[in-house]
């Protein structure tokens, strides 16, 4: 049995459909951001279960439900930068010849990676502090920290693939 990634919908701010990324990432990714969301609705059911049957909900399904959101947004950003999938401001398309919009496409690409670099490195030192604080989740005792490393991890990865697009799209243009 061999497991491929979905295809990616729509197309890039660049333009073009992305092609040639190892389809492991995008699995990876995709896995981990459908786990993640599985774990919340299951956890989710069994609380309300739990409160409306038994009168005890499950300890702790609040920061649960937070870190696995956690873990769900942060997959899904380099997912949504690699099918084009954020919000576009394309007023303009309509009228901009294909050259300029490819060009348009690789520097807004280009100032995304830029920026979600940025918030990378906050994160990656935000989770710097929380390590060194020995900061937990209020029930369950959980460590914050690993947790702000994935998150800055994927932010890193999300980075690249907005670089990635703008240079294929700069390539293109």
């Amino acid at each position: 049995m061999t497991f491929e990634a979905p295809p990616i919908p729509g197309e890039p701010l660049g333009g073009q459909p992305v092609k040639g990324l190892p389809a492991w990432l995008r699995l990876v990714l995709g896995t981990l951001a459908g786990a993640a969301l599985f774990a919340m609705m299951v956890l989710t059911f069994l609380d309300v279960i739990g409160r409306k049957l038994l009168a005890h909900s499950i300890t702790g399904s609040v920061e649960l439900t937070e870190l696995l959101m956690l873990l769900l947004i942060f997959c899904g950003l380099p997912l949504a930068s690699l099918a084009g999938e954020h919000v576009v401001f394309d007023l303009l398309d309509g009228i901009l010849p294909a050259p300029i919009r490819r060009w348009q496409g690789a520097f807004s690409n280009g100032i995304a990676a830029a920026l979600v670099a940025v918030a990378a490195w906050f994160v990656f030192e935000r989770a710097g502090r929380t390590l060194e604080m020995g900061d937990t989740t209020a029930q369950l005792q959980v460590p914050i920290a690993p947790f702000q490393y994935i998150a800055a991890s994927l932010l890193v990865v999300c980075a690249l693939m907005h670089l990635y697009l703008a240079v294929r799209g700069r390539l293109r243009a």
